[in-house]
C-alpha cells in the first residue's frame, strides 16, 4: 500500500495527495505534524530526518520534498503525460514546479501565516502587506505566461500544474482584494473540476 504521511492542512502535503487521486493509486493518508505529532519521534525521523510532512512510502521506498514527491508518481505511473518524455516539455514543467517553490511560495507565506495561523492580536501586518505586494507581481507574470498556454506546461496538464494550482488555492483562500486575472482564474477553474483534486482544492485553509 502506498503511503502518505501527512495532514491535508499542509499544502505540500495537498500536492502528494492530490497526485495520488489524479493518477488514481489506491494509498492511504497517515495524519502527522501540526497537531498529530509524530514527526518528532524516531521512527518518523528514520523516515524523514527533516521531521516535515509528507513522507511518501511506496513499498521499500522513501521519499520526502512534496515537488520530489509529485515528480516520482507522475514519473512511474503517467510517463509521457504527466510527467513528460519530451526534455524540453519535461524541463517547461520542472521550472515552474522549482518556481512553485523558490519563489511563489515563500512570496505569499508571510500573509498566509499571519491571517491563518496567527492570532488576530498577534498578526505583523507589515509582513503581510510586503507578502501581499510581492505576490501580486508573481501573479501578474504569471497571468502573462497562463495567456499564452493553457496549461501551466503546455496544451495538457502535467505534474507542474499541481503545486501551482495549491499555491494559487492557498493565496485565493486568504480572499484578498486583487484585480482580475481571467487567464489564472480559468486555469484554476480547470483545476478545482478535476476529479483528483477534490478533498484537495475543495478543503478551505487551515
Amino acid at each position: 500500500m502506498l503511503r502518505i504521511w501527512g495532514r491535508i492542512t499542509s499544502i505540500n502535503v495537498r500536492k502528494a495527495v492530490w497526485t495520488a487521486q489524479e493518477l488514481g493509486l489506491a494509498f492511504e493518508r497517515i495524519d502527522a505534524g501540526g497537531a498529530f505529532g509524530v514527526t518528532k519521534t524516531p521512527e518518523y525521523i528514520a523516515m524523514n530526518p527533516n521531521s516535515v510532512v509528507p513522507t511518501l512510502v511506496d513499498g521499500d521506498f522513501t521519499l520526502w520534498e512534496s515537488n520530489v514527491i509529485v515528480r516520482y508518481l507522475c514519473a512511474k505511473h503517467s510517463m509521457g503525460n504527466m510527467y513528460p518524455t519530451d526534455l524540453k516539455e519535461r524541463f517547461n514543467a520542472e521550472r515552474w514546479m522549482d518556481w512553485q517553490q523558490t519563489t511563489f511560495s515563500p512570496s505569499g507565506r508571510d500573509a498566509f501565516w499571519q491571517l491563518i495561523r496567527v492570532p488576530e492580536p498577534e498578526r505583523d501586518m507589515k509582513k503581510v502587506e510586503a507578502s501581499i505586494t510581492g505576490t501580486e507581481i508573481l501573479l501578474d507574470r504569471f497571468e502573462a505566461h497562463l495567456s499564452t498556454t493553457e496549461y501551466v506546461a503546455g496544451d495538457k496538464i502535467t505534474m507542474a500544474d499541481v503545486p501551482m494550482a495549491c499555491e494559487i488555492h492557498r493565496w485565493f483562500g486568504l480572499n484578498l482584494p486583487s484585480k482580475q486575472r481571467p487567464y489564472i482564474e480559468a486555469w484554476y477553474a480547470k483545476m478545482h473540476a478535476r476529479p483528483g483534486s477534490k478533498n484537495v482544492l475543495t478543503l478551505p485553509l487551515a
